[in-house]
């Protein structure tokens, strides 16, 4: 059939790639320049090289509309910090272009103070702590519902902005010095100020405009037609005066940058209400997620301007499985023939920073489960197909739709996905499978009473360093240079050698360290049923620390116990309670490129239930302190809040059921991080887990607020000190930050722990920052 609305090509455009490089050159060359073994010029080198790699291979598959700027040293919403200068006053910046030092300062914090020369004279920071001591990173939380984490912005009431980084302006500079015309990307003004910190950050809009409109003006004068400006806030619920302020902003760029045409970008859901005012907004081009938010597609275009350009989400941008091209191809037919070939281009529904590159470097796969995926490099060449077959027919490509019909319909029939037994086990409803037995109140005596605890009892969240030793361990056995006995030995010695070490220093509940682990998802997913796992699908979650998602592919079951001879093995070794260590349901889901043909609360379900019967072993093995790690569960929440009580009800549950099958006497505890939690308290609470502890340090207890009126009845560990910066914290600095959760908590429900786990720091400053957690802990109990 050759497609009667269009005899034009249909441009393919990426609303931006993933930025790490195909085996990891980006996270290398950090890691390298931190440590001193390259300097600025070589990190620069490598950074260009792989912007360079990556709008060539784009080119070459037949991406016409290649984003630039698109690339990032860590984050891009730090990026955009530092393009305007929204540089918090602790990182002594006095003006001027914004120095790697102080970037990295930003992103990681620093155990020294700044010395570069754009660091000014103050008298310390707003912490507690002078320059000599270091300053610790911005805040850092999910962006939006993904597991990628932005550094948050932080505005002050005597806020000014200005043009402090040319980072856009230089690399579309680089790209067409390759001969390669590009659409600069930026983090859209409203978005970035609502996702910021601050009161009254709205406000700033005013002194923040002339920024983009300097940088617009002079990406225009560079060569640059068109700029994507991202405003993924556009499908969340927006107030009157978030709604004025998209109006004012974009009012005041189309005024004053008449030389660029904006293509603005929503994207991870529909624009619902906010449809009337998209359509109003004078921008030449909007791109629509029509995989999240593929119901509107026939509203959003009717109210469209005729002269709009309408970028088609249309290929998942966050999901890896392969499309169905037939569909998408009559989805895009329909929506051509509405508005006309000419104001329409195809793209991913958002930014493939969210997915892996190639999946071509997957030579062990599965055979049926490979031919049911698509990384980035093959989604850009399902959408140069659907372009071509959008333009001269189905025939021009058919040999590529056949490939996509045959996957599609060998995937729904395969029997690797389906498990009756596994499907009849999970629609189980009952209450007496998601509640304790008793109540906490009841429960916390028998605890106390096994457990015999101090006050303010300490604990770490679970992993310790995964030094090198551990790595390269690691990775001889996994290519037989190393006996599965002589891995056995060398993990019993680093286990015993940090549990002798908890034991010194004090420590009240420990933990055997998960130096067998390579992942807390994957160590899982490897061991249970319906799960697959990469070499090379690495994605981004924040700054040089990038993670391989398992792919649930089909039913999930638990073949056999997972964690209980480690637990039992480190149990054996001391007298000390000892935890369990588990990753809960909804963060195996949540952190996994989930099956799309099941919804997502029945594979959570399924995950729990494999989750309990491994709860239940390890308290048979005498293991009294479990702890479920949720993460997640608040970057799992629904963008929009209408949407918020059903998947609370059922990802609660799912977390219930993984842990009520213990008695009274076992303690379960959970975990969560980097996220904001006041709004679902209620949720939290209802958990019911004897203990949860959170990321507090960054935010300064902040998180704590919402236990002013909503009385939490079990235990906290709010975190105490930062693990994701270098830098180790002082006993004052930590019994400042325990002071301010006794404002909010009662002594007895207060656990003192680091914000999270510990894998990816090294000994020494763990060792120190751990015994200063010991002795804050100490002196609160003498306080």
């Amino acid at each position: 059939m050759t497609n009667s609305a269009s005899t034009a090509s249909i441009p393919v455009a990426t609303l931006g790639v993933p930025r790490i490089g195909p085996r990891r050159e980006l996270k290398m060359a950090l890691e390298k320049f931190w440590s001193g073994k390259i300097d600025e010029a070589a990190l620069r080198e490598a950074a260009a090289k792989i912007r360079a790699d990556n709008w060539t291979r784009q080119r070459d598959l037949g991406v016409t509309v290649i984003p630039s700027n698109d690339f990032s040293l860590y984050d891009q919403v730090l990026d955009t910090s530092a393009m305007v200068g929204a540089i918090p006053k602790i990182y002594g910046w006095t003006g001027g272009p914004v120095s790697f030092e102080t970037y990295f300062a930003m992103a990681r914090g620093s155990q020294k103070g700044l010395s570069h020369k754009d660091s000014g004279d103050h008298d310390g920071c707003a912490h507690g702590h002078s320059h000599g001591q270091g300053v610790p990173a911005q805040e850092m939380t999910k962006w939006f519902d993904t597991n990628y984490h932005y550094m948050v912005p932080e505005f002050s009431k005597d806020q000014t902005f200005a043009l402090s980084s040319t980072k856009a302006i230089d690399e579309y500079r680089e790209a067409k010095a390759l001969g390669i015309q590009t659409r600069p990307v930026l983090v859209g003004p409203v978005t970035f100020l609502k996702l910021g910190k601050g009161e009254n950050r709205l406000s700033l809009l005013p002194k923040l405009l002339p920024v983009y409109i300097e940088l617009l003006n002079r990406l225009a004068a560079e060569g640059a037609d068109w700029v994507q400006i991202d405003e993924p806030c556009l499908v969340l619920d927006l107030d009157a005066d978030e709604k004025a302020a998209l109006k004012t902003a974009y009012s005041e760029l189309a005024l004053k940058v008449p030389g660029v045409k904006i293509m603005l970008a929503t994207y991870f859901g529909e624009l619902g209400d906010n449809a009337d005012l998209v359509t109003k907004l004078p921008v030449a081009g909007v791109h629509l997620d029509l995989v999240r938010g593929k119901g509107q597609i026939n509203s959003v275009l009717d109210k469209m301007p005729a002269d709009r350009v309408m970028s088609l989400g249309v290929i998942d941008g966050r999901n890896i499985w392969r499309a169905d091209l037939t569909r998408v191809f009559n989805f895009s037919n329909d929506a051509i023939a509405l508005r006309g070939a000419d104001r329409i281009q195809i793209a991913p529904s958002c930014s493939m920073l969210h997915v892996p590159i190639d999946l071509d470097q997957e030579t062990d796969l599965d055979a049926d489960l490979k031919s049911w995926l698509a990384f980035s490099v093959q989604k850009m060449g399902e959408l140069a197909a659907l372009s071509r077959a959008l333009s001269s027919g189905r025939e021009s490509v058919k040999d590529v739709f056949a490939a996509s019909d045959d996957a599609a319909k060998k995937r729904a029939s395969s029997p690797k996905i389906h498990n009756p037994a596994v499907q009849s086990r999970a629609a189980e409803k009952s209450s007496a499978l998601s509640e304790r037995k008793s109540a906490f109140s009841a429960r916390q005596k028998l605890q106390s009473k096994v457990l015999g605890l101090p006050s303010f009892p300490t604990t770490t969240i679970g992993s310790f360093p995964q030094t090198e030793e551990v790595r390269k361990a690691r990775a001889a056995h996994a290519k037989g240079q190393l006996s599965d006995a002589e891995y056995d030995t060398f993990l019993r010695k680093e286990t015993e050698t940090a549990v002798r070490w908890q034991e010194d220093i004090g420590i009240d509940v420990l933990v055997h360290g998960e130096f067998e682990r390579n992942d807390m998802v994957q160590y899982f997913g490897e061991q249970l049923s319906g799960y697959a796992f990469t070499k090379h699908g690495w994605v981004q979650s924040y700054g040089s620390r990038y993670v391989r998602p398992p792919i649930i592919f089909g039913d999930v079951s638990r073949p056999k116990p997972m964690t209980v001879g480690w637990s039992s093995y480190a149990q054996s070794l001391t007298t000390r309670p000892m935890k369990g260590m588990l990753t809960g349901p909804v963060t195996m889901l949540q952190w996994s490129f989930v099956r799309d043909d099941l919804s997502r609360d029945q594979v959570c379900r399924q995950i729990a239930f494999a989750l309990r019967d491994e709860v239940t072993d390890l308290e048979k093995a005498g293991i009294g302190v479990i702890q479920i790690d949720e993460p997640a569960l608040r970057e799992g929440l629904p963008l929009r809040k209408g949407d918020w009580k059903a998947y609370l009800d059922w990802a609660v549950d799912c977390f219930k059921v993984s842990q009520a099958g213990v008695k009274d006497e076992t303690q379960i505890h959970t975990h969560m991080c980097y996220a904001e939690f006041n709004d679902i308290i209620d949720a939290i609470g209802a958990m019911d887990a004897d203990v949860i502890s959170i990321e507090t340090s960054r935010s300064k207890m902040e998180l704590l607020d919402a236990f002013v009126t909503y009385k939490y009845p079990n235990e906290i560990g709010p975190g105490v000190y930062d693990i994701h910066s270098p830098r180790v914290p002082e006993v004052p600095e930590m019994m400042e930050l325990i002071g301010k959760a006794r404002r909010n908590l009662s002594p007895e429900q207060i656990w003192i722990n680091p914000d999270c786990g510990l894998k990816t720091r090294g000994w020494p400053e763990v060792k120190s920052a751990l015994s200063n957690m010991v002795e804050a802990a100490r002196q609160a109990r003498v306080a």
